[in-house]
């Protein structure tokens, strides 16, 4: 693999790493990847680099995070690219949480132990794709480049991903422009906070991007029923951990 790291360590630079960045300890050798998690620190699989608690360590030689390099980057994108995301993210945050406030507020189904919070965009065919977390549902979203086929709001297409074929409805919102959204959760009420639903929202992200999990969205279950049923807690103030269990799995595709 080739290094895309920069000279000397790691060493808080957090601005020089994507979320997806694999990283390698430069005493030891023992690599960080953000796909697995670290079972030695119970860390979960989807967690990135910058997201480590401060005082983790490297499991092979206990050196701290500050000496570690990076190996491989395949998150990396040009500072414009990276600029036009936090942008277009931002302008998607802030529709959401103004027709929430405006619109949806008082809805009974409304979980007011979340908000509004983009999670986990990264470029993808162009565009910029992620999670999108509100008190009334969560929704992977794709927010498209200039020049691809804007269909009607609400009208269906489906998307490729390694893991499987997914079903995204067209719309579009003042501040946002166009954009697709395919439905993960809804209603939100089994969630117990804020970091709960951040945490599967990033596994999400990893396992979209497994072809293992094909066969698995290829079936035509019921997603939220099955997917409810395995990862919400049975009291919702008890936060379950979300470690190795296939989120994308139970019908999503197909």
């Amino acid at each position: 693999m080739t290094e895309l790291g920069f000279e000397g360590s790691y060493l808080g630079a957090n601005d020089k790493i994507s979320r997806l960045a694999v990283m390698e300890c430069k005493i030891c050798w023992t690599t960080y990847d953000p796909q697995e998690g670290d079972d030695t620190r119970q860390i979960l699989p989807g967690t990135a680099f910058v997201d480590l608690p401060d005082d983790w360590t490297c499991p092979g030689c206990s050196a701290p995070k500050a000496q570690f390099l990076v190996r491989e980057d395949p998150g990396a994108a040009s500072a414009a690219a990276m600029a036009e995301m936090e942008r277009r993210t931002a302008a998607l945050v802030a529709d959401f949480t103004e027709v929430f406030n405006s619109k949806m507020r008082d809805m009974p189904m409304v979980n007011h132990a979340l908000h509004v919070q983009a999670v986990d965009f990264r470029p993808h065919e162009g565009g910029f794709l992620g999670v999108l977390i509100s008190p009334l549902s969560m929704n992977l979203v794709f927010l498209p480049p200039a020049g691809y086929p804007v269909l009607a709001p609400t009208r269906k297409e489906t998307i490729a991903f390694p893991s499987g074929d997914y079903e995204f409805l067209h719309n579009s919102r003042e501040q946002t422009g166009p954009y697709l959204a395919c439905s993960l959760f809804s209603p939100m009420g089994d969630f117990g906070s804020q970091l709960q639903a951040v945490e599967i929202a990033r596994v999400i992200m990893v396992e979209l991007f497994k072809a293992e999990n094909r066969a698995e969205t290829d079936r035509a279950a019921d997603i939220r029923t099955i997917r409810e049923a395995e990862l919400m807690p049975k009291q919702p103030a008890a936060e379950p951990e979300p470690t190795r269990r296939r989120v994308i799995t139970g019908g999503l595709g197909g």
